[in-house]
């Protein structure tokens, strides 16, 4: 297969899987940046800041997997407040999608993939409506998982019908494993991608090659995508990977999407659970790759919420209007 290899290397991929060391990094110059996942709520947030101040973990993003779609307005304010003071990217992902309609195919043994999918055009216009949503509540990062999705709401931040500091973190869910696919993201308007569970130190680092998208690799991944606890390989990981957010889930938990206050306990236990996993994480990094560098919170490059006056109770569409820009 040399004529393809060379092919790759002339458009700019990796020809092979070799774990190379990435000399990519965030604008800040870090090597990596730690996320806390399925932070279901702001009892939960809270639980997680909390923790990770008693701990001494940095966090600087949340991501949240059951969407601005089942927080109360709210439930979405608060949580958009507290994120900003404490200077962390809050992530909420753009929800519906077929997993949780009617459709059979989603539950079907050999129907996984689709589950992750906006089914027709009613689906496309819900999932692009949570979105802005959560722009209007002052979020500026929203997890997406489809490509139309993507598509569309990269076309309405570029016109200004969406913010224009909008980022666009990838789900693990959308499931391009190879660098050309990847790339597809990116040109269409990926701000970080979250790669596969599985995916072996030189796979990462031939994806680290074509894109200069921030990656995000899960350290310790739930059951449901693998069940998979690579503490030991995290020093390789942010070498051939960089600039990466090291990403920690949680192996024998409980589904708990969608989340709800029924669940508020076991989604709090779970939460500080996950940032003690980080503390174990970061300081088997510190052991393994003492001079790799992390970020500062708030620091360049992350989404922080702007979340909207509250006493004046004024939107980004609000201003945006006043303003003179389209209504």
């Amino acid at each position: 297969m040399p004529h393809t290899r060379r092919f790759l290397a002339e458009h700019g991929f990796a020809a092979d899987d070799s774990p190379a060391t990435s000399g990519k990094r965030f604008p800040d110059g870090a090597h990596y940046r730690v996320e806390i996942p399925s932070t279901e709520g702001p009892e939960v947030l809270d639980a997680v800041l909390e923790e990770a101040r008693a701990r001494e973990v940095v966090v600087h993003r949340i991501s949240q997997g059951s969407g601005a779609l089942l927080l109360t307005d709210v439930e979405l304010a608060r949580m958009a407040g507290t994120a900003a003071d404490a200077s962390v990217e809050l992530s909420l992902f753009a929800r519906p999608l077929a997993g949780w309609d009617i459709g059979a195919m989603a539950t079907a043994s050999g129907g996984g993939p689709v589950a992750a999918q906006a089914r027709g055009t009613d689906g496309l216009v819900h999932a692009v409506d949570d979105i802005h949503r959560s722009a209007e509540a002052g979020v500026r990062s929203v997890l997406i998982t489809d490509l139309g999705v993507l598509r569309i709401a990269a076309k309405m931040r570029e016109s200004g019908d969406l913010p224009p500091d909008l980022q666009f973190k990838i789900s693990v869910q959308m499931g391009l494993a190879n660098p050309a696919s990847v790339r597809i993201a990116e040109d269409l308007g990926a701000d970080t991608y979250n790669v596969p569970t599985d995916l072996t130190t030189g796979q990462l680092a031939a994806i680290r090659a074509a894109t200069d998208l921030p990656l995000d690799v899960y350290i310790e991944a739930p059951d449901d995508l693998g069940g998979f606890v690579r503490h030991q390989e995290i020093g390789e990981i942010v070498r051939v990977a960089a600039p990466v957010y090291v990403k920690f889930g949680l192996r024998n938990a409980p589904n708990i999407y969608p989340s709800g206050t029924h669940l508020t306990p076991t989604a709090v236990a779970l939460g500080r659970e996950r940032v003690r996993r980080a503390r174990i994480g970061l300081d088997l990094l510190a052991r393994q790759s003492p001079d790799v560098g992390t970020s500062v919170p708030g620091a360049d490059g992350l989404a922080l919420p702007q979340p909207r006056n509250r006493t004046a109770a004024t939107s980004w569409m609000t201003e945006r209007t006043t303003d003179g820009g389209a209504e």
